[in-house]
This record gives structure tokens, C-alpha cells and sequence, in this order.
């Protein structure tokens, strides 16, 4: 569907004029202040070290690790998979800015795109699963009943967006038709599940699909994305029905994935940046009573074991993760598979285990909001020193049961990525495990090997797949536009930075002396875009590199036209390469320390001697070309076949000898 035409111009105007950058993406990603910009883990690809920038000032973002660029709406259609439309009303939605919309028509609510229609089913179905709780007799008397019953407040019933979906065949499935979806989007959010029907419906001459909810009698958790949107739900059977399992959960969609999703993070993402740290819990009630108990920076993974996916969804927010789980064996073992995992993205991980029997629920429900928290605070324990423990236990007096922990203790300790933390565990194993320090270090060094070895291959294969599948694509060439981009070093250097300054400063007034036609001094104001301009097209000198000279070119064509060139432009480029070469020029990741400041010294900036840096780079690019031109006549020198070809090219190189030599003296370098 397109909604483009709805938004005017001018709400559009003042939503970008509202959003801002940092804040938004601040809700997606754990920023910190650094001089004028913000910086962060990238949410696009792994990283360990920050190379996310967020430019406030200028209203862009820019990772140096894999290149995505752009400004907030792109970020948010880029994260969150919104088209261009949604992210303005996700943008409106934030800064409450009102949108007049029309009506859409049953025409336009079929022709919107499949993943849209998934959306709107799924928030379609939470607003009436939600509505039923309160609204109706039975989900009141059933659904309503059973969270009151578990201790759950109205607040935070409704802030977790809970309901109930009424113990009859086709109630939703009838609701959501008479509103305009088709069995289609249905089937594919799962919320309604087809089956063929064994005979001819009356009357009928085709045979015809039997339709039923999925999630019939069940108290509905609807699953948010972490913008807010419903992806999809998990449902709790009330019935003491043995046959029907206790959980169900909508399967994966082309908007739904249960193993990149955690639940709870919705609303926990903000304490768990402000707490730095994040509670893991297993199951949906026991995030909805910690967050209820005052601890919100609570998740659970949706109906799966954890997953790289969901640690680094959490990574986001903090390093720091404290695993919950019951005392029972059960819960020990799900707390042990998931250590691995955890170190392995390098989470600094502590776990509390709750007395036989008890989780997070049952404990704030028995002994009150206070006692959780205290008993949060005082059973915490190092998640490795745990592990060592409890399989210690087990060990007894058997030589190959110690041998195999030690080496699964040396495992885990290899993929923590920090030198002293592995040093210290070390330590703290070995006194654990009665071994002396060398042997495990000595164990420790051959695991750290095994992994890099297998690192290794395993990039090797990605590397040689890659390759394989460049062949196979039309897309070789834009790939390696995107690889010059995040290779700026390929760049000429006076040629990128003639660009860097016309991308931030090309606005910018400079005064020059000029001389009249009379021989007097006067002075003229001229932009730094006219002057660079001006300046190339007097010596009629270009540039080599694709993307800085489509750059060059487009305030060349702007100026010739009489109108103002506008650097922002770049940022929304649909050029990708172009769009990311150009934002990692207009983001500067330098700051002055604010030490000097403290200390009353004011180091100058580049826009404080504009000029200067100016001329210095046009003298320098002019002695770049010029140093082409000379080896290009060498070339053409040996290639010569007669006297007359000789001699011109010895009166060309002499001429730009000397041109050289002149502009080593207007950069004050001794040239030979």
C-alpha cells in the first residue's frame, strides 16, 4: 500500500524537524557521548569493538564496520523493516505529532504488500484479544480472572498489551474477515490454522478449507518487536485439557522470528541500559513479575533455548547479564547449556538460582516485591565459578570425570575474548578444581588455538561461498563500490578531503583579496564550493575516483545553475555506495579531548583556519595531478617512435617540472 500521498509535505517537514537521531536510535542501541557525536555496537552487524556513529548535529549515523548509513528514517526502514511511510508514523507516534490521514478504502487494503498486511493482522489481533479481557463476559470471568489470579495488576496487564482469545472455533477468524483480511494473511501470521475439509460443504461444488484459531481458550502474550510493533503471541491453555499443550506460539513469519526476538524487551530496554545490567528469565509470567516487582530489566527468549541472535539483541543495551533460573535440575541444566553461548559473545555473566521449586513468580508472589530484589542482590554468583561447582559435585573421586570437567571448564574459559578475565579464571578454577594454574593455562592456550583454527576455516569457507556466489549474482560491481567505501584509504587522500570539506563546509564564506581593475586591493566573498570549483575549473583538473567525482560533479552542475548546493542531499541518496561514502566524509570521528579545555587551552579547529587547510589541499590535489601527468609522460616517452614525439615531450615534461617545482614553493617542500 502506498501512503506516501497521505502525509503532506509539511507534517513530514515537522516530524524530521522533531525526531532526533540519538534519541531514537537510542531506543535501539546503547549510545555514549563522545565530543560532538554518539557512539555504539553497530545493530547491523557483530561487533565487538564500537564503529556505530550517531551524528546529533547533523541528523546521520554511519558504521565504519559494515557501512550502513543514512538518517533516522533510514535507520528505522533499515532495523525495523518499515517502509518509508511507517517510519514516519513510527517517528509522528514518538514526538506526538498528529497525522490526518483518509480512510483506507477495501481497495487499498488489498493491494498493501504482504509483510504490511502482517503487521496489521497482528496489531489488529492484539487490540481484540485485549479488548475481550475487559469487554467481554467471558474474558473477564476466564482470562482476566487467571491474571488477577497470578497477582497481575490492570497497569501492567495493559502495559504488556495481554488478552484472551474466547474458547470458540472461528471467533477471531470471523472477526478479522469481517474487517477486511483475507485467509491468506491469516494463514500466514498462523493466527488462524487451515485444514481441508473431509467432505463438500452443502450446496457447494468445490471442496472447501475448514478454518479454526489457533489460539482458542488461551490467555494471549502478545510479542513486540523493539520499536513496539506485535510480531506475534504466545498462548497459555486455561483447560485442564491433557491432550493441549500448555504454550503455543505463532510460528515463524516473514515478520516473526522466535530465535531473534526476546520477549519482555519492549518494554525493558530502557532499565536495562540505565541498570547496565539484564535479568534472563524463562517464561513470559515470570518477565511480567519482575517488571511488576520493580526489576524491569527483565527478558525471557520466546519458546526456544537461547541463541546468539537474542544475546546480541541484549548486547545492545549492556555487557552484563544475570541468568535466572529455578532450582530444580531442570532449571540448572537450561542455565548451564547457555554459558557458552553467553561468553562466546563476551557477556560479562553472573546467575542466581532460585530455592527448589520456586522462580521468579512464585517467589515474588510468596514473600512480596522487596524480598525479590534483596534475594536478586544477595544470590548472585560468577555464572563459570556456578558451572565449576555444580558439576564438580558430580565428579566424586573418578580421575575421567575431573579430566573431562577440566577440559569443558578450559572450553568455556577459552571464548571469553578479555586477556585479564580469562587470567583471573584461571586462577579461581584451578584452586576449584585442585589443578595447578599451568596446566590449565597450558590447556587454556591449546583451546585458544582450536578456535582460531576453526575461526579460521570457518571464514575461509564464508570467503570461498562469497566468491562463489559473486559469480552467480549481477550484483559484483556494487559490492565492490560498497568495499571502496568502507576502504577509504583507496581513496586519494587530497581528493577525499577536497570532498570532506565541501560536504561540511562547502556553505561556508571566505574573504579574499582580490585586485581591482585600477591595481587597488579589494576583497571578495566567495563559499568554499565556488572557490574549490572555480579554482579545478581554471586548470581544468578533475577527479580520478568514481564516487568523490559524482560529488564534485553535482555542486559543479548546482553552482552553474545559480542555486545553493545542498550536502544533505547525500544522506538519502539511493546510491548505497554513494550514500555511505558520502556520510562517512560528513561525520567526524576526531574530538579534542576536553582535558585541554580544563587546562584553559583552546586548540583551534580546522573550521578556525578554514583557508588555510583549503589552499594547502587544492596545492597539494594540483601536485598529485601533476606528479600523474609527469609519470604519463614518461609512459608515452618511452613509447615515442620519432624525433618530433621526443622532442614535445621533453618541452611538456620541462614545463611541468617547473609547474611542480612552483608549487613546492607554495607548500614551502624543497623539490628537486
Amino acid at each position: 500500500m502506498q501512503f506516501v500521498s497521505m502525509i503532506d509535505q509539511e507534517t513530514i517537514q515537522r516530524i524530521m524537524d522533531a525526531a532526533r537521531i540519538e534519541e531514537v536510535i537510542g531506543d535501539f542501541v546503547s549510545l555514549k557521548k563522545r565530543g560532538a557525536n554518539h557512539i555504539g555496537c553497530c545493530p547491523f552487524h557483530n561487533e565487538k569493538t564500537p564503529s556505530f556513529y550517531v551524528s546529533p548535529s547533523k541528523g546521520i549515523f554511519k558504521c565504519f564496520g559494515c557501512g550502513e548509513a543514512g538518517d533516522v528514517v533510514s535507520f528505522l526502514k533499515k532495523h525495523e523493516h518499515f517502509t518509508y511511510p511507517e517510519a514516519l508514523r513510527w517517528l509522528a507516534r514518538k514526538y506526538n505529532i498528529e497525522i490526518q490521514e483518509e480512510e483506507q478504502t477495501e481497495e487499498q487494503k488489498e493491494r498493501q504488500n504482504e509483510r504490511d498486511a502482517l503487521f496489521h493482522l497482528s496489531e489488529f489481533a492484539q487490540q481484540y484479544f485485549a479488548d475481550l479481557l475487559y469487554n467481554d463476559e467471558m474474558g473477564r470471568a476466564v482470562g482476566l480472572s487467571y491474571f488477577h489470579g497470578r497477582g497481575l495488576s490492570d497497569d501492567i496487564i495493559k502495559s504488556f498489551g495481554l488478552g484472551y482469545c474466547l474458547d470458540e472455533w472461528t471467533n477471531f477468524t470471523d472477526h478479522a474477515r469481517k474487517n477486511g483480511y483475507s485467509d491468506a494473511v491469516l494463514e500466514k501470521t498462523g493466527l488462524t490454522i487451515f485444514k481441508e475439509a473431509g467432505e463438500k460443504e452443502a450446496g457447494d461444488r468445490e471442496e472447501r478449507r475448514r478454518a479454526y484459531d489457533r489460539f482458542r481458550g488461551r490467555v494471549m502474550f502478545p510479542i513486540y518487536s523493539i520499536s513496539g510493533r506485535v510480531l506475534g503471541f504466545s498462548g497459555r491453555v486455561l483447560s485442564s485439557e491433557k491432550q493441549a499443550a500448555k504454550y503455543v506460539n505463532s510460528p515463524d513469519s516473514d515478520i516473526y522470528n522466535k530465535s531473534r526476538i526476546l520477549y519482555g524487551l519492549f518494554q525493558a530496554r530502557t532499565a536495562i541500559s540505565k541498570a547496565n545490567k539484564c535479568y534472563l528469565v524463562e517464561g513470559n509470567i515470570d518477565v511480567i513479575s519482575m517488571h511488576q516487582s520493580g526489576v524491569e530489566n527483565t527478558v525471557a527468549s520466546c519458546g526456544t533455548s537461547l541463541t546468539t541472535e537474542q544475546i546480541r539483541l541484549i548486547k545492545r543495551y549492556t555487557p552484563n547479564v544475570t541468568v535466572l533460573y529455578d532450582g530444580d535440575s531442570a532449571g540448572i541444566k537450561a542455565a548451564l547449556r547457555a554459558v557458552n553461548l553467553l561468553f562466546a559473545e563476551g557477556m560479562h555473566v553472573r546467575c542466581v538460582l532460585f530455592p527448589d521449586g520456586e522462580d521468579p513468580d512464585s517467589y515474588a508472589q510468596k514473600y512480596g516485591s522487596t524480598a525479590l530484589q534483596e534475594y536478586l542482590a544477595t544470590h548472585e554468583d560468577n555464572f563459570l565459578i556456578f558451572k565449576t561447582r555444580v558439576l564438580l559435585d558430580g565428579v566424586k573421586d573418578d580421575p575421567i570425570r575431573k579430566a573431562e570437567l577440566v577440559r569443558d571448564t578450559v572450553n568455556t574459559i577459552a571464548l571469553v575474548p578479555d586477556l585479564i578475565e580469562r587470567t583471573e579464571y584461571i586462577a579461581q578454577c584451578a584452586h576449584l578444581l585442585d589443578v595447578p594454574e599451568e596446566a590449565l593455562a597450558s590447556e587454556l592456550s591449546k583451546a585458544i588455538n582450536q578456535n582460531r583454527q576453526k575461526a579460521y576455516a570457518e571464514k575461509e569457507k564464508e570467503n570461498d561461498q562469497s566468491v562463489q556466489n559473486n559469480q552467480n549474482t549481477q550484483n559484483i560491481q556494487n559490492t565492490q563500490n560498497i568495499q571502496n567505501t568502507l576502504a577509504p584509504s583507496s581513496v586519494d587522500p587530497f581528493e577525499r578531503h577536497l570532498i570532506q570539506l565541501l560536504l561540511n563546509y562547502g556553505h561556508n564564506s571566505i574573504e579574499l583579496q582580490v585586485t581591482a581593475e585600477d591595481g587597488t586591493p579589494q576583497y571578495a566573498t566567495y563559499t568554499l564550493a565556488e572557490l574549490v570549483v572555480n579554482d579545478l575549473q581554471a586548470d581544468e583538473l578533475s577527479f580520478s575516483d568514481p564516487l568523490c567525482l559524482r560529488i564534485y560533479l553535482y555542486y559543479c552542475d548546482t553552482l552553474a545553475r545559480g542555486e545553493e548546493p545542498d550536502a544533505s542531499r547525500f544522506i538519502t541518496d539511493d546510491d548505497e555506495a554513494l550514500r555511505s561514502f558520502a556520510i562517512s566524509l560528513m561525520l567526524d570521528t576526531y574530538r579534542i579531548s576536553d582535558t585541554w579545555r580544563q587546562k584553559q587551552v583552546f586548540v583551534p579547529t580546522l573550521e578556525d583556519h578554514l583557508q588555510e587547510d583549503l589552499t594547502e589541499t587544492l596545492l597539494g590535489f594540483k601536485m598529485r595531478c601533476i606528479d600523474n601527468r609527469i609519470a604519463d609522460n614518461a609512459r608515452r616517452f618511452r613509447e615515442a617512435k620519432s624525433k618530433e614525439d621526443l622532442d614535445k615531450l621533453l618541452a611538456e615534461k620541462k614545463q611541468l617540472v617547473d609547474l611542480r617545482r612552483q608549487l613546492g614553493l607554495a607548500l614551502h617542500r624543497v623539490i628537486n
